[in-house]
């Protein structure tokens, strides 16, 4: 068997290992003032999350990712399946007036996640598969739509608009990648807009969002509080930071610190050129995986490599844009960052497919 491809291996474990860091600094107040322990959140972060999904990503480096294309019906059903469950009684669990996860009672598992990677394997398949009925709308296009489509309704009822928009990023760059006509894309893009648009006015939250961001200085101390103080922490920073762990905004001041607000502490502490760089490192992951999905031996292997590599740097791109205010804040984790085990460990463990795929890439 060919080695992985070794860059790649160690921009993932660079990614990772700053992204720990990064956690244990910033959730070292929550921590102690919900647990009496600086290092709760980290530590299961690290037994939850990065140490399973490092275990699954070496054995999933090992695994021929053509199995995957056998079984591709069958993780769609399963996630379809899961997403339908977080609403059963006794299975699913709500917190926070959103229910995203099935509670096997010594864990959580958010089933969201495992649908993002269930799509990619799905839509690689059907697309390579089908080559010659890929420029087709009922053939091509309108079935895999329909699975999307499904998947999407099932996110927002959690509700969960920050991964509905995660997962139709994805499904629309492997639609493109696929073959799809363009123009079958463009009416589905104006179709989309219109419905994204009436789920941010039919919710409030979603709709002052959408105030804070062309306008921070509305409400300070309400529906703009995050983002200005998210701002402030991230511009307090300099270029060099205050250091780590001297961050004053995640004392209580910063909502979210170890969720969608952690790259403002990670800004505040490491400062514009160490968090800069951070950034620069899910650039160069893209790089390096469009690069496997260009040199894999075939369709599926392509579509795989690209669409997980999207769905890693899509994320972390609206993430990192929603908290320094270029885009609106749509609350999603930044990947190998913020707490959660789920999405760290299935984050980890598709870079895993990812890494088995650079195995058979040719001219590495």
């Amino acid at each position: 068997m060919n080695p992985v491809n070794k860059t790649l291996l160690w921009t993932i474990l660079g990614l990772l290992a700053f992204g720990l860091l990064s956690l244990s600094s910033a959730s070292s107040v929550v921590s102690l003032k919900e647990h009496g322990n600086n290092y709760w959140y980290f530590t299961r972060q690290l037994l939850q999350g990065a140490l399973p999904g490092l275990i699954l990503m070496y054995l999933l480096s090992r695994i021929d990712y053509h199995i995957w294309q056998k079984f591709a019906p069958v993780l769609m059903f399963l996630g379809i399946g899961m997403l339908v469950a977080v609403f059963l009684n006794g299975v699913g669990f709500t917190t926070g007036g959103a229910t995203r996860w099935i509670n096997f009672r010594v864990f959580l598992f958010q089933p969201a996640e495992f649908m993002k990677l269930a799509i990619i394997i799905y839509l690689a398949s059907w697309y390579d598969k089908r080559q010659q009925h890929v420029h087709d709308l009922y053939y091509g296009f309108l079935p895999t739509l329909t699975i999307v489509g499904v998947a999407s309704v099932l996110i927002i009822m959690q509700p969960d608009l920050g991964t509905m928009l995660v997962l139709i990023a994805i499904a629309s760059i492997m639609f493109f990648l696929g073959g799809v006509r363009l123009k079958y894309l463009l009416t589905t893009a104006a179709l989309a807009s219109v419905a994204l648009w009436v789920l941010v006015k039919a919710a409030a939250y979603r709709t002052h969002r959408l105030l804070a961001f062309f306008n921070p200085d509305v409400d300070a101390q309400g529906i703009s509080y995050q983002i200005n103080q998210a701002l402030l922490a991230i511009g307090s920073g300099g270029l060099w930071g205050r250091g780590f762990g001297r961050s004053i905004q995640k004392q209580n001041y910063l909502p979210e610190a170890i969720g969608d607000s952690i790259f403002a502490v990670i800004a505040e502490e490491m400062g514009f050129i160490r968090a800069g760089a951070f950034l620069l490192g899910f650039l160069f992951l893209a790089y390096k995986g469009y690069q496997v999905a260009l040199k894999a031996p075939d369709v599926f292997g392509k579509l795989v490599a690209a669409g997980i590599t999207s769905w890693i740097v899509v994320q972390a791109l609206i993430n990192i844009g929603g908290i320094t205010k270029v885009i609106p804040l749509t609350g999603i984790p930044l990947p190998f960052t913020s707490y959660g085990s789920t999405a760290m460990a299935l984050n980890l463990a598709a870079l895993g497919i990812l890494l088995n795929i650079s195995r058979f890439a040719t001219n590495k």
